[in-house]
């Protein structure tokens, strides 16, 4: 048995010596900058020895990982021709998912290494939509749609539940609901056709808090507002599960409620009478979505109480 670190963690390091920047190494690798640091940090952790010294701008490769590097490089350059070769000698196929634009960024990428050893002979596409894609269609073979789980046609697994409630940098400080009047509240737009949703005014009913008219942020897309969050920038209402990371390690906090559940992530696809020649590779990629961990979100509100800043 090899004892090797992690392959994200090599790859993470390696993208991020070439660039020198976290920034263009998450670019690269479709992750974000905190993700490539805590990695790269891994990494440090399993061999024992700094890879880079972290300066106010910059960083600088320390002498294990300037001795690092060459042999990482050249092992994933021959990597990539040995797998080029193969695939231009066996015409592979592929299989699309079509998700949330949020849960494409926060749930699913992280996790497309998995894939690649779960379903090796498959290529996979990720269209990232607000609104669903007619399956089977040519924008999608199988989705995982944001509802109540009732598509007419299609089959419908429950993969997990919502959990929207408010979160911010611990910098902020809030304390209770009351709190909120002096922040600046970060708003998603929903663009799917839902009723009912998790959103400010909702919760605000819910919590029996009245929210007065400020300076808020309004963003399109769910994961910019989670980025706006992270900043500092005010307090979001985000669906917990998808800040899993971000509520374990404290960037994020989550100390009071109510928490709104209103819908779930559903895995769904066509029925096996119309999945036609591509039946195997459907039922590959569903497996491996269920294989997939799936958020706790108990465990999610525990990791979001308040935590002091330092």
């Amino acid at each position: 048995m090899r004892n090797l670190p992690s392959l994200n963690a090599l790859r993470a390091f390696e993208a991020v010596a070439r660039h020198m920047s976290m920034k263009l190494a998450g670019e690269e690798l479709a992750v974000t900058p905190t993700a490539i640091s805590h990695q790269v940090r891994q990494l440090e952790e399993s061999i024992g020895a700094p890879l880079f010294e972290r300066r106010v701008r910059s960083l600088v490769l320390t002498p294990q990982g300037a001795a690092l590097l060459p042999v990482l490089s050249k092992g994933f350059d021959a990597f990539e021709s040995a797998l080029a070769g193969i695939r231009q000698a066996s015409p592979r196929e592929t299989v699309t998912i079509s998700t949330t634009t949020a849960l494409a960024a926060r749930w699913l990428a992280p996790s497309i290494a998995s894939f690649q050893a779960a379903c090796a002979e498959l290529d996979l596409r990720i269209h990232a939509a607000d609104s669903p894609v007619t399956i089977p269609g040519e924008h999608a073979d199988v989705a995982i749609r944001y509802g109540a789980g009732h598509w007419p046609g299609l089959v419908a697994e429950h993969l997990f539940d919502d959990a929207y409630a408010p979160v911010w940098h611990p910098r902020l400080g809030l304390r209770d609901p009351s709190d909120l009047r002096t922040h600046a509240l970060i708003h998603s737009e929903w663009q799917a056709k839902l009723r009912n949703v998790p959103d400010w005014a909702a919760w605000a009913s819910v919590a029996g808090v009245t929210l007065t008219q400020r300076q808020d942020l309004k963003f399109s897309d769910e994961s910019h507002a989670i980025g706006a969050a992270i900043a500092g920038q005010g307090v979001a209402l985000v669906n917990l599960p998808l800040i899993e990371r971000e509520l374990r390690t404290g960037e994020l906090v989550a100390p009071f409620g109510p928490v709104l559940h209103r819908f779930s992530f559903w895995l769904v696809y066509p029925d096996a009478s119309r999945h036609g020649g591509s039946a195997r590779n459907i039922a590959a990629v569903c497996d491996w979505i269920r294989a997939l961990p799936r958020p706790n979100v108990n465990a999610l509100l525990r990791d979001g109480e308040q935590r002091e800043v330092h």
